[in-house]
This record gives structure tokens, C-alpha cells and sequence, in this order.
């Protein structure tokens, strides 16, 4: 074994198969999960060959953090690119930023998140009403871009269905005393005859976080020591020595939105606005630690970089039952996004700023033939992307993408199906300094499944994708220094092309469930970012301005995988309570066609909880166990694992009358034995370590 976190993992992985069983009564029966994103049919969890999943308000409320791909970490095959409180985005089997795509309402987000981790996803939890995840290739209902999956953040904003009350409200607020800060949200519903009316806004403000130790790792220490002498690296890097708090890592959002919907017997119209603000500062590093000129700052302490962010976006959906033929029903959606986000120095001296205006539409027509159901549907995006100021790195480019696809089942009588389908898109990518790109890509996959007996799923699916080159992978020329990166684009990349075979079997009976799914990735011509030389005044170098170079390169590689899960759910068990234990551990190794390793892949990673339900109260206690990451790319460190401890009790003020289900008080401890968390999938992860211990306490009503 390598580490005393690998051997906790794999004795970990036996509470899959072990603490259930003790455990052994009959349970009440479970509701299915409905997975609306994707193409075709809409099906539930149990049904899906692929893993997906589905977050509800509640749970959103549990895990709730600073940013999507934070508050959705814990689950299975999910990790987080995590820059602090104020930046991340979500990882899904060790594939991130440009192959997973982060949707609202079934509609790309329309940021500029992608193209590095210290941007913000205009997307997030603390207002949503649920998340729902599809780990591996999404592409046939998304394009390219989902070549690792999709998060689709529904927010509510347009009903399809009438609600059961005429007036509804949900509210949340919270403290946290990890960063002093505070949580707050709200919804509230109406619906008069046909219309529904949905209002929403929510805040928060953070402040600097604590954390167990020295903000740099102890391996980067050794490090630099090693490397300079540690008398010139006590002086040299006595600014960056932070212990105790996390310096300059505060988040404030805000969010104000509202819907309208018209609501009929045969389909729904609505339209949807939503504002969003965010200001969050950059951690880990300081622009000014280094001017352009390679000359040092004299004043560390009064650069504080910080991002200043600013969305607007307006959503039009509609949809109706067509019982015409063939045809089934039509759904459509159009958005619309102006987004900017400046990056300050320092109070009052804006550095760069990114804008970012897109339309994207999509329509998409059910169709069902004897046993055969599907869609197919047309998809449209046009998104520019603009970069002004000191650290532009790249340059405006006008995005545009059109898409067809199709997608049939064909279910049997026996509970066995067939299903598959195609998709068609061209890319069009124009740079205003290199010219246009144009890709013309080709998804498709195929899959089958069968049921035996009542207890037993099994299936296995054969896709291939198609993904152009991002705007950064193609233009990128330039300094990034919130990633200690000089960035250096290629613009005779190839589209990546990517053939998955994935396996899933599941098995549940009245009170257990559990299951697992394996997955094999090959890429011919992976992208990725390497250190590298490039021509800087007619001299080859490997560093511009004190930045190190990093080219975006392309070669073969090879993914391999996957997530085993397990829960049971005991009514009137020990203590007379209602009991659920879950357990789930997951894993990927990948590595380039050269032997190197592929950067920033999460570690084997062990989740589990246990949970008991009375009724006034409920508590539950979690666990996580990280292996080490010793294998990490090309000028990256080896990351140590972790294991942490967190615990929950809730007040249910429902069971007294007051509100309806879910309304309660809570507190929760995170992290509470304050270990050292840091992310290998974080380009910071050396500087930049998780919060510490944090005590987090509240209350949501819902009436």
C-alpha cells in the first residue's frame, strides 16, 4: 500500500457490502428520481445505463457551499476544481472545465468559467430546487462540450405544471463559522387560474476562511527550500507565509430573478429573468508579486486581487402535447446571457475584464412509433467572448454551433431495450487575430439493458464524441498569472475524438440498493496543458516575466474507471429510529500515450453517512477518505489524502405544525477534526487549501 489513506480506502470500500446488512428489516418503498436532462424520454435513476443522479432542495441545502462544484464534491465520481470560496466548477471523472458542461435549465451557462478555474460558473445551488448530474458522455443531447458529462442547475423560474397551492414559500438562512459569514435565500410562488408567478433572491457574504495550517503545503515548502537555500526562501517568500486564515479569500453573491408562467391543458409557455452578482477575492497568489517587466512590487500587502462579477440572463421555454401521428410533443427553449467580469489589482484599479454576450435555442420533438421512443431536435449557439486590459490572454473570438441529433429506445416486453442515436455539428470559432476554425464533429452511441427478475439491472453502452478545441485551448497567447500560467494556444489543434464503453449492474430489494458502473475513456488526440517553451522577442524560453510557459498539446490517452454505490433505508430499527446508511467509493487513472500522467485527476475517493430519523429530530454523521495522488502530471506535486469528519442535527419544526415538510432548524459541523484538505484537481492546490473546521447553523421553512 502507498499511504495509510489508500489502505483506508480500500478497508473502507467493505462498508459497501458490510454496514448495510446489519441493518436487515423491511423498509417502506422508495420513490424513483426523475431525470429530466437529457435527450429523449424522460426516465428514471434505475432505468439509465450511465450514472446519473439527482439532487433535491434539501439535500442541495446540506451540502450547500460557495460554489457549484464545491457543494456537489461529495457525491459520487464528482470532484471540484475548487480556487477558494469564490471559483469552481465541477469535475467528473477526472474530466473538467471544457468537457463538462455546467447547464441552467437545460441552457449553457454562458460564461466564461471554461476557460480558466478562477472564473465563476453563473450557476449555483442556494437558490436552485434541484441538480441533476450525468457522469460520461452527455453529447448526444449537448454537443461535444459534455464529452464528460453534464450538471444541469434547475432553478424553478418557469413551471411546467400547475402547483398543488395557490401560495408557496421556501426560505433559507445560515451562519458559518469557519469565514464569519452568512447564507441567505428565498422563494416565493403564486399562481392565479393559469399563471404562476415565481419570485427568487438570494445572498451571501463570507468573509476570509480559517485553515488548519500554513496556506502553502508542506511539499511546496520542501520544495522551495530545497531549491533556494531556506535562508533566501524565508525572505524571499515571507509574504506568502499565511497560517491560520486564508488571506484574501472572501465571497459575496447576490442573485435577483423572477418568472412568469402560462399553464394549459396541452402546454406551457414562460419567460424568465435572472441577475446575478458576485465579488470574490483571488488567493494563492498576487498579480502584482511580479509586474510584466519582471521587476518586483515593492508593496505586497496592498494587492488583494479580486474578481467583480456581473450576469444577466433571460430565459424564454415553452412546450406542448402534440398526440399528432408520429409526433409526441414539442419543447423548446431560448436564452439569452450578457455577462462581464472585471479582475481588480486592487480596490479601484480594474486589471482585465472578460464579456461574454450569447444566444443559445434549442427545440426538441418527441416522437413515439410502436415501441420506439425518442427525439430529435435542433440546437443553436452563437456566444462571443472578449478579453480587455493587462492579462488578456486571449483574444475576442466569435463562437458559433449548430447542432441536429436524434435518439430512439426500443423498449421489449421482457424489460429489455436498445437504445441510440446521432448527432451532427459544425463549429465555427473566430478569433479576431487568427482568423476562423471550423470543425465538423460527429457523436453517436448505442446501448442495451435488461432486467432480471425484480431485483436485477444490467446494461452496457458503446459512445463515441466529437469535441472542437475551446476558445483557450486554440487563441490562448499571454499571461494568466491567477494560475501561474503563461498560457500559449495552438491553432492547428485537432477535434478530440473520444469512444467510451461503459457497464453498469444494479441490484435492490425492499430496503438495499446498491450498484456499479465501470467505464473505459480512449481519446485520439486528448487536449491538455503541459510546460513548454515558447518564442518571446525571438528568444525560445520557458518563462515570460517570471510566468512559467504552459502549451496547450494534443496526444493520445486513456481513462479508466468508476463508482460503486450502496444504501439501505431501515424503518423502526435501533433506538426506534428510521435509519439510512450510504456508502460510495470511486476512482480514475488515466494516462497520456506517452506514459506521462494526466494533470489534476482526483484521487480514489471514499464516501459515506449514516443517518437516523425520529420525529422531532434527525442526525446523521459522514466520513470522507482521499488516497494520496501520486501520480500527477507534468510540473505538478503529489497530493497527500485526507480523511474528514462531519456530523448534522435537525429540529423538524414540521412535526410541531409549523410549516410544511423540511422546515427545520439545523446545525452541522464540516470538517471537524480541522484536517488539511487540499484538492488534486485545483491548479492551487499547493497554496490554496480547503477550509478548516466549520460550524454551520440555520434554518429553512418552507410554507
Amino acid at each position: 500500500m502507498k499511504s495509510s489513506n489508500t489502505r483506508r480506502v480500500l478497508a473502507a470500500t467493505l462498508l459497501l457490502g458490510v454496514s448495510p446488512l446489519a441493518f436487515a428489516q423491511d423498509a417502506p418503498e422508495t420513490l424513483d428520481t426523475i431525470i429530466v436532462t437529457g435527450v429523449g424520454p424522460q426516465r428514471d435513476t434505475d432505468e439509465m445505463i450511465g450514472n446519473a443522479s439527482s439532487i433535491n432542495r434539501d439535500e442541495l441545502v446540506q451540502k450547500l457551499s460557495g460554489t457549484l462544484g464545491d457543494t456537489l464534491a461529495s457525491e459520487p465520481g464528482v470532484s471540484t476544481t475548487f480556487f477558494g470560496q469564490g471559483a469552481s466548477r465541477p469535475v467528473l471523472r477526472g474530466l473538467g472545465a471544457e468537457r463538462v458542461l455546467v447547464l441552467t435549465n437545460g441552457i449553457g451557462v454562458i460564461d466564461v468559467s471554461a476557460a480558466s478555474p478562477d472564473h465563476q460558473a453563473a450557476a449555483d445551488g442556494i437558490d436552485a430546487e434541484k441538480v441533476e448530474i450525468l457522469r460520461g458522455p452527455a453529447a448526444l443531447a449537448y454537443g461535444g462540450q459534455a464529452i464528460g458529462g453534464v450538471v444541469n442547475v434547475i432553478d424553478g423560474l418557469i413551471v411546467e405544471k400547475l402547483p398543488d397551492e395557490p401560495l408557496s414559500f421556501d426560505g433559507l438562512a445560515a451562519t458559518n463559522s469557519v469565514n464569519d459569514g452568512t447564507e441567505t435565500a428565498g422563494k416565493v410562488r403564486y399562481t392565479t387560474g393559469p399563471f404562476v408567478l415565481t419570485l427568487s433572491a438570494s445572498a451571501r457574504d463570507f468573509g476570509n476562511y480559517d485553515i488548519p495550517g500554513f496556506a502553502e503545503s508542506s511539499r511546496l515548502r520542501a520544495s522551495e527550500q530545497h531549491e533556494e537555500g531556506e535562508e533566501d526562501h524565508d525572505h524571499e517568500h515571507e509574504h506568502e507565509e499565511a497560517y491560520g486564515t486564508l488571506e484574501n479569500s472572501f465571497l459575496q453573491t447576490g442573485t435577483f430573478a423572477g418568472g412568469l408562467s402560462w399553464v394549459g391543458d396541452n402546454g406551457f409557455l414562460g419567460f424568465g429573468v435572472r441577475h446575478q452578482t458576485s465579488e470574490y477575492g483571488l488567493p494563492g497568489h498576487e498579480h502584482g508579486e511580479e509586474g510584466h517587466d519582471g521587476e518586483e512590487e515593492a508593496d505586497h500587502e496592498e494587492e488583494s486581487p479580486f474578481i467583480d462579477l456581473e450576469q444577466t440572463r433571460y430565459d424564454l421555454r415553452g412546450g406542448m402535447n402534440l398526440d399528432y401521428g408520429i409526433l409526441k410533443d414539442v419543447a423548446a427553449n431560448l436564452s439569452v446571457a450578457d455577462y462581464t467580469h472585471t479582475e481588480f489589482e486592487a480596490p479601484g484599479e480594474p486589471g482585465t475584464r472578460y464579456d461574454t454576450d450569447g444566444t443559445e435555442a434549442r427545440i426538441e420533438v418527441g416522437n413515439l412509433i410502436g415501441n420506439i421512443e425518442g427525439a430529435f431536435g435542433l440546437q443553436y449557439l452563437d456566444k462571443e467572448i472578449g478579453a480587455f486590459g493587462d492579462e488578456a490572454f486571449i483574444t475576442p473570438t466569435k463562437t458559433k454551433n449548430l447542432g441536429v441529433f436524434v435518439y430512439e429506445t426500443y423498449e421489449l416486453e421482457d424489460g429489455a431495450g436498445i437504445e441510440g442515436g446521432l448527432r451532427f455539428d459544425d463549429v465555427e470559432l473566430d478569433n479576431s487575430v487568427a482568423g476562423k476554425v471550423d470543425f465538423n464533429l460527429v457523436s453517436g452511441s448505442l446501448g442495451a439493458h435488461a432486467h432480471w427478475g425484480t431485483s436485477w439491472f444490467t446494461g452496457v453502452q458503446l459512445s463515441y464524441t466529437e469535441r472542437a478545441p475551446n476558445e483557450s485551448e486554440l487563441f490562448a497567447d499571454g499571461a494568466h498569472l491567477a494560475t501561474r500560467q503563461y498560457e500559449v494556444g495552438n491553432t492547428s489543434l485537432n477535434k478530440e475524438k473520444g469512444t467510451n464503453l461503459e457497464a453498469t449492474v444494479r441490484w435492490e430489494n425492499d430496503w438495499l440498493s446498491a450498484g456499479g458502473n465501470l467505464f473505459l475513456t480512449d481519446f485520439d488526440g486528448f487536449i491538455y496543458l503541459t510546460p513548454g517553451s515558447t518564442l518571446n522577442e525571438g528568444v525560445l524560453t520557458d518563462e515570460v516575466d517570471g510566468v512559467p510557459v504552459y502549451l496547450f498539446s494534443q496526444q493520445d490517452a486513456e481513462f479508466f474507471g468508476g463508482e460503486i454505490y450502496g444504501e439501505a433505508r431501515i424503518p423502526q430499527s435501533a433506538l426506534s429510529a428510521d435509519w439510512i446508511a450510504n456508502a460510495s467509493i470511486d476512482f480514475v487513472n488515466g494516462e497520456l500515450d506517452d506514459g506521462g500522467n494526466i494533470p489534476y485527476l482526483p484521487p480514489v475517493t471514499f464516501h459515506s453517512s449514516l443517518q437516523a430519523d425520529w420525529k422531532l429530530w434527525s442526525v446523521q454523521a459522514n466520513m470522507t477518505i482521499a488516497a494520496d495522488q501520486d501520480d500527477p502530471g507534468a510540473g505538478s506535486l503529489p497530493t497527500d489524502g485526507y480523511t474528514t469528519f462531519g456530523a448534522r442535527a435537525a429540529f423538524k419544526l414540521s412535526a410541531l405544525g409549523f410549516g410544511k415538510e423540511g422546515t427545520q432548524l439545523f446545525v452541522e459541523g464540516r470538517n471537524l477534526t480541522d484536517e488539511e484538505v487540499r484538492y488534486s484537481t485545483s491548479v492551487l492546490k499547493e497554496t490554496v487549501p480547503a477550509p478548516g473546521q466549520n460550524i454551520r447553523a440555520g434554518i429553512k421553512v418552507s410554507f
